[in-house]
């Protein structure tokens, strides 16, 4: 059976990938400059198989990375042979989420947008079922907890000895969609309070009385790179998941999430919000 590919390697692809996109060099260009084949850059981006650290330095030369990008880079090359947590779970994990687990893992910070449900990192196990059972496509109870306990252990992130910085900026919908049960959505919105008296985290409520707002085309998640110029932007479609690596696509929903900032609610208004809805429920 073949080795399952690492966090480390799938972000080394992804970010292959873009430093050479923005350096506007073809594939062959870019073996060419290092002495490799196309095929052999090609598969630096793909995600798999084995890479040598040396030529992943080359590139990023050629491509004109920065230092602090280079150094990023060389350090998840050496060290993509080294698995992620989820490893264990096998094949249990949909594509879309692996790819935002891989994201996730090396993130710094990570600014969410929801206007639909409670980000996965903040839901409780019962919202978190309630919404597996709701998937169109019916799962048998297995799945479902499995799918459940992926995201349970994935919320240890937070409470890590690193944890990202999370800001997570939610439409009101989310608050008064009510999933599962009045009671599993109490517990929820308790979480949410929880939450908000962190230190990592900040939450705002973008309020129904504030209109349209800068992110009518839907949720989506900013991943902060520990070089801003690695952030990608996560969407998750239900279909599948969109990532978006170039400049003009990081700057377009970097002034979004800044303008959804400043038109939410500051955290302790956005707390007394919960609160009166938790208490209608």
């Amino acid at each position: 059976m073949p080795s399952r590919t690492t966090t480390r390697r799938r972000q080394l692809g992804v970010t292959m990938r873009k430093l050479r996109a923005r350096a506007g060099m073809t594939l062959e260009d870019a073996g060419r400059l290092v002495g490799v084949s196309k095929a052999t850059v090609s598969r630096y981006e793909t995600q798999a198989g084995p890479v040598k650290w040396p030529i992943v330095d080359a590139l990023c030369r050629e491509y004109g990375a920065n230092e602090a990008e280079r150094h990023a880079v060389v350090s998840l090359a050496k060290d993509a042979k080294q698995q992620g947590w989820w490893s264990s779970f096998a094949d249990s994990i949909p594509e879309t989420m692996n790819l935002l687990l891989t994201l996730e893992d090396e993130a710094v910070r990570e600014d969410h947008f929801a206007c639909v449900y409670v980000p996965g990192l903040l839901q409780t196990r019962s919202y978190s079922t309630a919404l597996q059972q709701a998937n169109e496509l019916r799962l048998e109870q297995d799945e479902v907890n499995r799918l459940v306990n992926i995201r349970m252990k994935r919320q240890e992130l937070l409470t890590g000895p690193r944890p990202p910085h999370l800001w997570a900026i939610l439409d009101e919908s989310v608050l008064r969609r009510v999933v599962g049960s009045a009671e599993i959505m109490k517990d929820q919105l308790g979480r949410l309070l929880e939450a908000n008296e962190s230190p990592h985290i900040t939450l705002q409520v973008l309020p129904f009385s504030k209109g349209a707002h800068a992110a009518a085309l839907g949720s989506f998640v900013i991943l902060g790179a520990s070089e801003p110029s690695l952030d990608v932007v996560y969407v998750d479609l239900h279909t599948g998941s969109l990532l978006m690596e170039t400049e003009e696509e990081l700057s377009r929903y970097r002034l979004a999430f800044d303008y959804l900032r400043a038109q939410a609610l500051d955290m302790e208004t956005s707390s007394s919000v919960i609160r009166r809805i938790r208490k209608e429920l």
